[in-house]
């Protein structure tokens, strides 16, 4: 059972990781996206030393102790690296008991609700609120998240009256049947944060992402006490004792770890363990059509605390090209505002080979 070999197939944006065992068994997982490039050389160089010859099963115990052998390199491009590897383990761990991830936690395979996610800010009210209605028309979305403010905008909106139009707009075109989400990426200062956060109660919606910068948690837990909306947000953090703060403290109302940032399937659960203690729900980030959309849903079918949706990106070739072609299977399909996770053994996903023989290839292998 032990680690025989890793392979990274990369672009700067996509990089999908094969894992193989002595006795043949392989599995795919998937780091980050963007500068995934960068992260495919950090599992070469600081991860594989450390996992080739271990063994593949013990996925929890590798995932806690590979940041303690790279230790004078904490934070982001070490946990990427790490997902990559923890993934494709749980897609061979899947494989060899023939049942899906969904299941190796403790979940079942079946229907997700999903909300509809908008990464445009270049948009204006008025088309955002065509494509939102096209959507619920075409596949019967229920949900849906827009951006508000500027990204890291230091108070700044996208450009002026930008959110006070937007907000309104979309609450009035789409009305109470559906659920509105909204995500400030960090724009604004607190109190900048709670009169916006007046402006969404007043106008319905429910979700309220990142309102302050996202590493600043005591600004976001003043958003928090203040407001009634839930406050949402955690996509970014990737290390343990941040969380165990985060969660604890209550700095924000819903948790959203993002499986690739965080190191994986094994440190998902941990997260969402913790969270579970604190009566708090978890709603993962799932920015893209890459394979972090397919591990969110098996984690949303295990966990008790599950929230209430699925983020699934709706944006299309001119947004991020780079998440088309990946696959020779469909994983990703929207029947009645729903998402499908199958039954397949491990992750049941099919990368395509054409994609496969256009990435640059890497492969660390055990002596």
């Amino acid at each position: 059972m032990k680690i025989k070999s890793i392979e990274t197939f990369t672009t700067a944006d996509v990089c999908f990781v094969r894992v193989t065992t002595e006795d043949g068994m392989q599995g795919w997982g998937q780091v980050a996206p963007y500068c995934a490039d960068i992260t495919a050389q950090v599992l070469h160089r600081q991860i594989a030393p450390h996992a080739l010859g271990a063994n593949s099963l013990d996925i929890d115990y590798l995932v806690q102790l590979l940041p303690e052998k790279e230790h004078k390199f904490p934070g982001s491009y070490i946990q990427r690296a790490i997902g990559g590897l923890d993934t494709a383990l749980w897609d061979i761990m899947g494989k060899r008991e023939g049942k899906s991830v969904c299941e190796l936690l403790g979940g079942t395979p079946g229907e997700l609700r999903a909300y509809a996610s908008s990464m445009k800010r270049d948009i204006t009210p008025a088309d955002e609120v065509k494509r939102f209605q096209a959507l619920r028309d075409t596949y019967g979305f229920d949900a849906f998240k827009f951006r508000i403010g500027a990204e890291c905008g230091r108070g700044q909106d996208e450009w002026p009256g930008r959110t006070e139009e937007i907000v309104p707009a979309v609450a009035r075109a789409l009305g109470d049947q559906v659920d509105l989400l909204v995500d400030a990426n960090s724009s604004f200062s607190p109190s900048q944060a709670i009169e916006v956060g007046r402006m969404l109660e007043d106008n319905g919606i429910s979700h309220y992402e990142e309102p302050c910068p996202y590493w600043e948690y005591e600004q976001t837990k003043q958003v928090t006490d203040a407001l009634s909306i839930d406050v949402t947000g955690g996509e970014q953090d990737c290390e343990i004792p941040n969380w165990r703060r985060m969660i604890k403290d209550h700095v924000v109302d819903i948790v959203q770890p993002d499986v690739c940032y965080v190191g994986g399937i094994a440190n998902t659960m941990r997260v969402a363990k913790m969270a579970e203690t604190e009566g708090l729900p978890v709603t993962p980030h799932s920015a893209n059509l890459t394979l972090v959309t397919l591990f969110t849903m098996h984690v949303l079918r295990a966990i008790p605390n599950a929230g209430k949706y699925l983020e699934f990106s709706i944006e299309v070739e001119d947004y991020y090209p780079w998440q088309y072609g990946l696959f020779s299977n469909e994983m990703f399909s929207i029947r009645d505002g729903k998402a499908m996770v199958s039954n397949m053994p491990g992750w049941g996903a099919v990368i395509n080979p054409e994609w496969l023989d256009r990435a640059k290839y890497q492969k660390s292998e055990a002596d």
